[in-house]
């Protein structure tokens, strides 16, 4: 997910979003251990849509308080 897409999106699509993120992460760890996912990227690629979301949602709360 682009930076973009995540910034055109409220405070509350982006908590929602972040929750399926890290279900997501969560599951594919999981595979992972268990040996039935076999592409290792999609771990990295969701910490760091998780990141983008985090970042986001901070600058948001900083705008407020500014």
């Amino acid at each position: 997910m682009k930076i973009s897409e995540i910034k055109n999106k409220d405070s509350q699509e982006l908590h929602q979003l972040l929750a399926e993120r890290r279900d997501k992460l969560r599951e594919i760890k999981f595979s992972v251990a268990s040996k039935q996912h076999k592409n290792f990227k999609d771990v990295s690629r969701i910490k760091k849509d998780i990141a983008r979301i985090l970042t986001v949602l901070k600058k948001q709360d900083l705008a407020k308080v500014a």
